[in-house]
């Protein structure tokens, strides 16, 4: 899907371009591609004489790749943007090509901080004014995203933690607690590679001096926006881990009780059985059957040292 983003009046205005010829009048600001084909490839090619690698969004480039300056003029950067939801947490690899005054985008899926900039270019006059605002305000809006992905774990972290500090944790309630720790802790660390490598991204730009002194500024000012999201991480971090730890310790605490009825049963079971062994042995004259109570006094021993283990241990406190 190939877009192309033009400047109205100091607002963005989007065109989707399904032919060559559609392309050809045009002077954008911003192309954006989406899974681009070989065909959208040649257009461009011919329109703006740009040829897009074919390992532009790959995950295995070298990292003196992802930021570098042709001899032509053409600035390449390669970023990652965060992606939450209902498949998952994700990161992925957007590649920026800066050529001529336009920016090309390319990407194999759709990003909510594209979105989110497309609809304030819209409706913000003046928000945009060349391809390094739109490239700022990506920036701007993922650092944003990830601040509102944070505030979204700290929500789902005071569900947990009323569940596990708050109830009588069962091994049900410990394995869906455990799981949803997981899927934040997750999150989390992707929230912190994201912020990472914006703030690089932002670096280069500042120290390839493309940015003018307003754009300078702004971009200073997301990478003190982003510096102030790193100890929400770490905090993140931290609460995480105590809630897996208590999380943990409520499981060995259950297993503990388990462990504690067979002890307590062995213990109550070994007098009876060392009675009836006893009276179990060969005997000249069997104690059962010479006396006529043999057999009831017998039982009633076995069960008086059963119950004898279980009133100390009660006593003790070890039963509750």
């Amino acid at each position: 899907m190939l877009n192309v983003f033009t400047l109205a009046n100091g607002r963005l205005f989007q065109e989707e371009i399904e032919s060559a010829a559609a392309l050809a009048d045009l002077r954008p600001v911003w192309v954006d591609l989406e899974s681009p084909s070989a065909e959208e490839k040649g257009w461009l090619r011919g329109r703006f004489g740009l040829a897009i690698p074919d390992d532009a969004v790959d995950d295995d480039l070298e990292e003196s790749a992802r930021f570098y300056e042709e001899d032509n003029g053409e600035l390449h950067i390669r970023s990652d943007f965060l992606i939450d939801d209902d498949e998952g947490p994700r990161n992925v690899r957007v590649a920026f090509i800066l050529k001529d005054g336009v920016l090309f985008s390319i990407h194999d899926e759709d990003l909510p901080v594209f979105r989110l900039l497309r609809l304030r270019a819209r409706r913000i006059p003046a928000l945009i004014e060349d391809a390094k605002d739109v490239l700022l305000k990506l920036y701007d809006a993922d650092a944003e995203y990830s601040a509102d992905a944070l505030e979204g774990i700290y929500d789902k972290l005071e569900k947990v933690s009323a569940r596990v500090l708050k109830e009588d944790v069962n091994d049900q309630t410990a394995g869906e607690a455990l799981a949803a720790i997981a899927k934040e802790e997750d999150l989390n660390g992707r929230i912190r590679r994201n912020v990472m490598d914006t703030r690089r991204a932002l670096s280069f730009m500042m120290r390839s001096r493309m940015l003018g002194a307003e754009q300078f500024e702004e971009a200073r000012q997301i990478l003190r926006d982003i510096d102030s999201l790193d100890s929400h991480t770490a905090f993140l971090f931290d609460k995480i881990n105590f809630l897996l730890d208590a999380t943990v310790g409520f499981i060995n605490i259950n297993q503990n009780k388990i462990i504690k009825i067979f002890s307590v049963a062995s213990v109550a079971l070994l007098p009876p059985t060392l009675i009836a062994s006893i009276y179990g042995m060969n005997f000249r004259f069997m104690p059962e059957l010479e006396q006529p109570w043999g057999y009831p006094f017998a039982l009633a021993l076995m069960m008086a040292s059963v119950a004898a283990p279980f009133v100390y241990f009660r006593r003790k406190g070890w039963l509750r």
